[in-house]
């Protein structure tokens, strides 16, 4: 808490930072544009390579893992789709933007995403991985050759979304942070699709399929998690009380003539907050003088880079009832 509260205090004392000019906004513009296409491009790329280390192997654990690049590629498509849709403002028809695009999109997608691939393809992959421990087939084996190749594919992918994730890790923009989550997972299913194949194929036959068993659910469950987390963000969840005490402590110390604070809410809209705060002057005060020191508040509490639209409530009192009461339908 003392912490957040230094924080405050160390933003008020040098000023917030002003927000960018064009030529920066346009300059990181390209490079977040640049980070989307070289995501995409190396999905495609890194799909076909694991596809062919799938046939190379027939090892459920690649193909398993392979699955989960399919899903990087479709959902890199999606994430495109929705960071071009927002770069395209239009103030008439959407006058609060199109922030809140990503979670929609990503939920839709997910959805869609899980039910049909997931549904499908995954539980395919965890039955014949069942099917392929209870039978007496023939012992996984792989020549030399095939070790080299598969080996070698799934090191090259692994190093390369690596990388990936690291670089989309240096931008603020949800979408590019999105495509480096997506990177870490695929990162994941590769280490473990790759030691399950050399387990099988050194130690014991089951260790393949096991492997696949264990990446299609944790591919499952990662979709799972995304759609949950995204589901939050649009039902308006409330910020933690940490970070609400930062904003009071914040608002108190705004202007010596606040004399209470009877309100601060946060809450999700879309990937950052919206922010509402009731704060109270001295009765007598001039109306200028008020507005001044809402309005000055209102943009220094948008100048945070958690929050998107702030609303300041200027009274006079606090004994009355909380304002905009919801009405609970019976």
């Amino acid at each position: 808490m003392l912490e957040g509260f230094s924080e405050m205090d160390a933003l008020a004392e040098r000023g917030f930072i002003p927000g960018m000019s064009k030529e920066e906004r346009e300059r990181l513009a390209r490079s977040e544009t640049l980070a989307i296409r070289i995501s995409n491009i190396a999905n495609m790329v890194l799909f076909a390579a694991k596809v062919y280390a799938s046939m190379r192997s027939g090892s459920l654990a690649i193909i398993a893992s392979t699955l989960d690049s399919l899903l990087d590629l479709l959902s890199g498509f999606i994430l495109w789709f929705t960071a071009f849709s927002m770069s395209t403002p239009n103030p008439y028809q959407y006058p609060i933007g199109k922030k809140r695009m990503q979670p929609l999109v990503s939920i839709l997608a997910g959805i869609l995403v899980f039910a049909s691939v997931m549904a499908t393809l995954g539980l395919q992959i965890i039955l014949e991985s069942v099917r392929t421990m209870v039978s007496n087939e023939d012992e996984f084996n792989l020549t030399n050759e095939q070790e080299r190749w598969v080996v070698g594919i799934m090191l090259g992918v692994t190093l390369t979304k690596l990388l990936l994730m690291f670089y989309c890790r240096t931008f603020t923009n949800e979408i590019v942070k999105a495509y480096a989550q997506d990177h870490f997972f695929d990162v994941i299913t590769n280490i473990i699709g790759l030691v399950a194949v050399l387990l099988a194929n050194y130690i014991d036959d089951w260790m393949d399929p096991v492997g696949a068993i264990i990446l299609a659910l944790y591919t499952i469950r990662t979709w799972s998690m995304t759609v949950l987390e995204n589901v939050n963000s649009l039902v308006g969840r409330s910020a933690a009380p940490e970070y609400l005490q930062k904003l009071t402590y914040l608002c108190w110390n705004h202007h010596k003539a606040i004399k209470n604070i009877d309100t601060v809410r946060a809450y999700t809209f879309g990937s950052l907050y919206f922010v509402e705060v009731d704060i109270v002057l001295p009765a007598n005060m001039a109306l200028q003088e008020a507005h001044d020191i809402g309005e000055s508040l209102q943009e220094k509490l948008e100048l945070l880079p958690d929050i998107e639209r702030a609303f300041v409530h200027l009274d006079y009192e606090f004994s009355h009832k909380p304002e905009h009461a919801q009405a609970h339908a019976l």
